[in-house]
């Protein structure tokens, strides 16, 4: 073979194998990319031939159902309107799919059961797809949006012992029976207020004091301190050769750890984070969930990740770029979602462990059969048992006697952390927040709440609406 020749049968080589592995890439790597792809028409068009399982909440009520029309076509509809539209979603021919439609779209459209897609095939039978239901609890969601009362914020509440999601709420939200009209879903696309934007996973906030609960968790479990240990409070105390404040420049001498986190003390929290060093603060954040998106059943476009940023990219507390001070007390470049902190608060409540946050309670077939249940997963082993225990007595000091007292329920032990941390928005400027869980000896409820543009604090603002829905799911 003479060079030339050689030459056009290596290049035609080449094409050949660049082919194969782009081909490769979009049918088997990129498939699924591709299906959930909202511009990808072709897919949505199939579909609207298959009734879709309906959606419940954990009290049976429907969240989603599909209509027949007259030419055999199928489209949703949504009976509680906008109750729980960001967890639901929607799912709709010209413009895609979100939330719980999505993740479960292969159950909800009954393709993910190729044995069952082949009987319909040969029997003639009409497609259907499986119901899915959820963990969502509907009245515990009414309270916290009557709570949010249309302020832009969130509220997510969870069991602690299983990761059962009952309560998702995030304001501004919308009706996604309106997702239907053009108009409608162009005008919801270019709000400003964002209503289609899940903010209890999507939406990335400075904690504020609630961080100090990470911190004290680090604090306790590394051995390094006891809630008894004694640190200086004064005001002013220099933190990476920067003098920092106390809430209200208050002064305060040698405390205890549980008395710095009733009174929320700046200093001594930065002072132990400063002690702790970035390794270890990494160490707890990774076995809470931080630097990576938040683990629920929702689209990876709808999850967001917690901890340190540079630039947009998450940057370990060991980057030269983190003040470890600071971001122990949730200032520096923290940004966390509500869902994660929720998380933070459920790890105490659950003697250290950390379950796998979930909306979905399992998966029934057209026949009543369940085919798929969510089974409790741990996450992680954050603390040993009696750490989370300190740390619980710790925060339920804070309910008790400090600044989360408006979380405070009659008869039941709770456990909790405000937050108000300092924001340079033009609408107001603090981002309030309250973590909490509750029963303190038998929890069934952790939960966080947060709003943004705020004039008032943690304790006043958020903690009010976590203690309403923390009565309600323990009612």
């Amino acid at each position: 073979m003479n060079a030339p020749i050689a030459r056009l049968y290596l290049v035609v080589v080449l094409l050949f194998a660049v082919l194969i592995a782009f081909t490769s890439n979009w049918t088997v790597f990129g498939a699924e990319q591709l299906q959930d792809n909202a511009k990808n028409r072709r897919e949505l068009l199939e579909q609207q031939r298959i009734r879709r399982g309906v959606i419940r909440a954990d009290d049976d009520s429907l969240l989603a159902r599909s209509v027949r029309h007259s030419d055999g076509t199928y489209s949703r509809t949504y009976p509680d309107d906008a109750l729980f539209a960001h967890a639901v979603g929607y799912s709709y021919t010209r413009f895609g799919r979100s939330g719980l439609e999505q993740f479960r779209n292969d159950e909800l459209t009954g393709t993910g059961n190729e044995l069952g897609s082949l009987f319909d095939r040969l029997s003639g039978s009409e497609p259907e797809g499986d119901d899915v239901r959820t963990t969502l609890d509907p009245g515990a969601q009414r309270v916290a949006l009557e709570g949010l009362a249309g302020r832009k914020g969130a509220v997510v509440a969870l069991d602690p012992q299983t990761g059962a999601i009952k309560v998702m709420a995030s304001t501004p939200g919308y009706d996604p029976n309106d997702i239907a009209d053009p108009g409608s879903f162009t005008r919801l696309n270019r709000d400003d207020n964002a209503p289609l934007l899940n903010r209890t996973t999507q939406s990335g906030y400075p904690p504020g004091s609630t961080f100090k609960v990470v911190t004290a968790i680090a604090a306790i479990d590394s051995g390094r301190y006891t809630p008894d240990s004694r640190v200086s409070g004064e005001n002013g105390k220099p933190i990476s050769g920067v003098p920092l404040n106390n809430f209200g420049n208050e002064d305060f001498g040698d405390i205890t750890l549980t008395e710095a986190l009733t009174n929320s003390v700046n200093t001594v929290w930065a002072q132990v984070g400063e002690d702790l060093g970035g390794e270890t603060m990494q160490r707890y954040m990774d076995r809470l969930g931080f630097g990576a998106p938040v683990q629920v059943d929702l689209p990876e476009s709808e999850r967001r990740a917690s901890g340190e940023f540079r630039g947009g990219r998450p940057i370990p507390a060991t980057s030269r770029f983190a003040d470890v001070g600071r971001m122990a007390i949730g200032q520096d470049r923290l940004n966390v979602t509500p869902l994660q902190m929720a998380m933070v608060a459920a790890a105490v409540a659950n003697g250290g462990r950390l379950m796998e946050p979930h909306l979905t309670d399992r998966v029934v077939d057209r026949d009543g059969r369940t085919v798929d249940r969510i089974q409790p997963r741990e996450m992680a082993q954050v603390m040993s048992e009696s750490s989370a225990n300190d740390v619980a007595d710790m925060m339920a000091n804070v309910v008790r006697e400090g600044s989360g007292t408006a979380a405070a329920l009659q008869g039941i032990d709770v456990g909790g952390k405000t937050g108000t941390a300092e924001v340079d928005r033009p609408c107001g400027p603090n981002q309030v927040w309250f973590i909490a869980f509750a029963p303190q000896d038998d929890p069934q409820v952790a939960v966080a709440t947060t709003i943004e543009c705020s004039e008032g604090t943690g304790g006043v603002v958020a903690a009010p609406i976590a203690k309403q829905v923390m009565q309600e799911l323990l009612r």
